[in-house]
């Protein structure tokens, strides 16, 4: 017998048990972005160390950071294997609008063979899938292929804005030779996929502010600026009728793609009009000159978010509202700097801003892009894990979304980082009915079971 079949027959044995575990694990509401739950993203930090405890790691504990708690655990058996940080996040989003749940966010049910709740994906689901892995191997073998450290942390959803000062700090106890990141998707169903970029963010806030207080519509509309309308004009003039961002200076640092990486991204596998029609859009749309593949991936873009002001409620208040507000990311591809972005951002409010209100901007979420070498070893050893699972070539992207921690931690540590996702694009992450399919969950623990064994016979230097 293989050495990691024991692994994969444990995680078979005890499966009933760890999904019961990880609807424990689902049920915290650690949601990072409200500070009514900031007791409950402690909570779900000591679960997190008390699991390493369990699985018998040499050291576990849950660590200060300036911002909410870190958990940190090793287990080093043998000083010459290679060392393994997995990197992932106890934190979730918010659930709204939470009427839009079939089920209750934080009360785990699986439907269809797919496990619903908040976290289910993203993160807690796949940083789950590592406990058990490394759970499995300590529990049914004499000695681990490889060395282990953990690094949870609790702010990825807000941007990871303490963690780098943390990774700094602490760069010995992190020290490693390679990242494996689990919080990304396989393109489609049954596809492996390492996402091998991932695109950085930059993100404000815009407050616009007419008179002191609301006023009445009849008596004063049109004759005194109302803040929605002045938004709206500040957003308007963000794009062009191309949908090309028009902020000046922001594409100055984007190269232009290259023909071979074009002809890469159009050879992975996407069916358009199978997706229109799961999305229920009439059509597609974005930057002209550029695939659906592209925009979503290696393009930058500027989306708005969020936008309010005036009355909410139910019928009709004849207000001018004194206050509208809106909030803009944008997703940025290398080598665009996000400090740089929000200056630029900023200028182009102020410019485009009417005299007749006042307007600040706020930076908030930032994060740097992410490429790395998609032949190095490890990545090599991690697509032909999959494969070993899978039964299918693995697809090799870069990814839409961002993890702004992943740039720093190359930065910090200077080691290979490795984004072996199991999730899949149409799992609702941060939407209502977030859910995660269980063939994915039982087919990813096996798929790392085997990485980490093939680990142990790869060059690291």
């Amino acid at each position: 017998m293989i050495m990691e079949q024991k692994v994969i027959d444990y995680l078979k044995e005890n499966r009933e048990r760890h999904l019961k575990e990880l609807t424990e694990f689902l049920a915290i509401p650690s949601v990072s972005a409200l500070s009514e739950h900031n007791e409950d993203t402690e909570r779900a930090a000591e679960w997190v160390k008390g699991q390493l405890d369990e699985i018998g790691f040499t050291e576990a504990k849950v660590m200060p950071s300036d911002g909410k708690p870190v958990v940190y655990g090793n287990y080093i058996q043998d000083e010459n294997a290679p060392t393994v940080l997995i990197y992932g996040h106890y934190d979730v989003q918010p659930v709204d609008p939470v009427e839009l749940w079939d089920s209750p966010p934080f009360e785990a049910t699986v439907r269809d063979n797919k496990l619903y709740a908040r976290g289910a994906t993203d993160d807690k689901g796949q940083v789950f899938m590592h406990l058990k892995v490394m759970e499995a191997i300590l529990k049914s073998e004499a000695a681990s292929p490889v060395n282990f450290k953990v690094l949870i942390e609790g702010e990825e959803e807000i941007g990871s804005p303490t963690l780098p000062a943390f990774a700094e700090k602490h760069q010995d106890l992190l020290q490693a030779d390679l990242i494996v990141v689990s919080d990304s998707a396989l393109i489609e169903k049954g596809k492996p996929t390492i996402t091998y970029g991932l695109r950085g963010l930059a993100g404000i806030q815009i407050d616009v502010k007419g008179a002191k207080g609301d006023l009445h519509s009849g008596e004063y509309g049109g004759g005194v600026m109302n803040p929605v309308h002045a938004l709206v004009k500040i957003l308007d003039s963000f794009k062009d009728e191309y949908n090309r961002v028009t902020v000046d200076g922001f594409y100055d640092q984007v190269p232009e793609l290259s023909q071979e990486e074009r002809d890469a991204l159009a050879a992975v596998p996407f069916d358009e009009e199978k997706l229109r029609k799961e999305l229920d859009v009439p059509e597609f749309e974005g930057e002209n000159g550029y695939s659906y593949t592209e925009r979503t991936s290696v393009r930058p873009t500027l989306e708005v978010n969020g936008i309010y002001g005036g009355f909410q409620g139910e019928g009709i208040k004849t207000v001018l509202p004194s206050k509208a507000s809106a909030k803009v990311t944008c997703r940025l591809v290398p080598d665009q700097d996000p400090d740089k972005i929000v200056e630029l951002l900023t200028e182009h409010v102020e410019n485009n801003a009417p005299s007749s209100v006042t307007v600040e901007v706020t930076p908030f979420d930032k994060g740097k892009p992410y490429v790395t070498p998609f032949d190095h070893p490890v990545i090599a050893t991690a697509a032909k894990a999959y494969e070993k699972v899978y039964k299918e070539e693995t697809a090799y992207i870069r990814g839409g979304g961002s993890i702004p921690i992943v740039a720093e931690l190359d930065r910090i540590l200077g080691v290979p980082v490795v984004l072996m996702g199991f999730g899949l694009p149409d799992e609702n992450l941060h939407a209502p009915n977030e859910h995660l399919h269980l063939e994915n969950f039982d087919l990813g623990m096996e798929t790392l079971a085997h990485y980490y064994h093939m680990l142990k016979d790869v060059e690291m230097k």
